[in-house]
This record gives C-alpha cells, structure tokens and sequence, in this order.
C-alpha cells in the first residue's frame, strides 16, 4: 500500500460526487462497492462508523473513489480508498443472530496467551487490528481474566478497555439496545450464565 493510498483525513482537497455518478475506473485491485451512504460500518479498533460520502480526488495522476466515514464514538472523519477496504479491514455490522455467538464464545471460549506481558500484547494487537469481532472478544476475555490475578501494564489496561468498548458498542447498535444493558449481558456471559434476547 503506498503513502497516498493511506487513510487520508478531512484536510485532503476533495470532490464530493453522489453514488449515480460515480465514474467506472479501473483499478489493479479492484473491490466491489460494498457500502452504501448512510451505512454503518466496523473499522477495525475505532468501532462503529457511518459511511457519510463517497468522493473522489485524484491521487498520483489517476482518479480515486474514497470512504468518507465518521465515527460514532468521537466523530473522527476518516477517508478509506475504496480499494483498499480489505487492507484496512472495514466492514460490515455483524448479524443480529451473530450477536448471541458472540456472547456464547465469551461464555465458553478458553483463551490462552503469552506469558511475557510484550508477547501477550503483541499478539493481542494482531487480533485487534482484524476488526473480527471473535478476535476482539478473545483480547477482551483474555485481559480480562488477567486483570483479576495481577497488575496490567498501562498499555494493556487501554487495550482492554478499547475491547470492551468495540463489543459493546456494536452489540448495542446491532440489538438496538442501551450500553448499559449490553454491559450487563457481557458480564453476564463471563460469569458463564446463559445471555439470549428475544427476536434477535
């Protein structure tokens, strides 16, 4: 990925364009348009976001499609080249129905990690950077359970809250509840009690 095709911020020089007409450019590695405006989207370790524009600029002599998207948590707006929603792990909300998978995997999983507190979160990064929502949940469980049995270092407690806050936030967008009562299922689950919803 080259430097322009980095996630660009709000200050680049932009055109807005709406979606029917948006020009057919031809790209090495192309990716479907697969989010619409108005949409709402995981970007991997920000959380929900809302797909607010799709624009265009012309980046090393060659026109390119952007994601303008917002995030929820702090309104950051974000540009993504849309040819590399893959690269950078953007994607959509998980199912309703995926929601009590989530729950059933905190409840269950056995999550193992490094010893060594820079092993551990080292490859607790690596989960994080996915986007995944299972991976986020085995960093949350993880950090978790150590923080009842010692001292975390002070990157590890932001990395734990970060995660408790990525599973919270899209739980509580997908079954359109309060945090707060999403909080309340997570704790729930990791007591090893049983969380459904009705209809989800």
């Amino acid at each position: 990925m080259t430097q322009q095709h980095r996630l660009l911020t709000m200050t680049l020089s932009i055109t807005d364009v709406s979606q029917a007409d948006l020009p057919k450019i031809s790209r090495p590695n192309k990716h479907p348009m697969n989010f619409t405006v108005g949409e709402k989207v995981i970007y991997p370790n920000h959380g929900v976001g809302v797909i607010e524009k799709i624009n265009q600029r012309e980046v090393s002599g060659r026109q390119e499609l952007f994601y303008q998207l917002k995030i929820v948590s702090n309104s950051m707006m974000v540009m993504i080249p849309t040819a590399n929603i893959g690269d950078v792990g953007l994607r959509k909300l998980i199912k309703k129905e995926v929601v009590n998978k989530v729950f059933e995997h905190l409840r269950k999983s056995q999550v193992t990690s490094a010893a060594d507190w820079k092993n551990r979160f080292k490859e607790n990064s690596e989960k994080m950077r996915t986007g995944c929502i299972f991976d986020v949940a085995d960093v949350f469980k993880s950090l978790h359970g150590l923080s009842h049995t010692r001292i975390l270092s002070f990157r590890e407690k932001k990395m734990l809250d970060r995660a408790r806050y990525l599973l919270i936030s899209e739980v509580a967008t997908v079954w359109n509840l309060a945090e707060e009562k999403v909080e309340e299922l997570i704790d729930r689950a990791l007591l090893g009690k049983d969380v459904k919803r009705a209809n989800a």
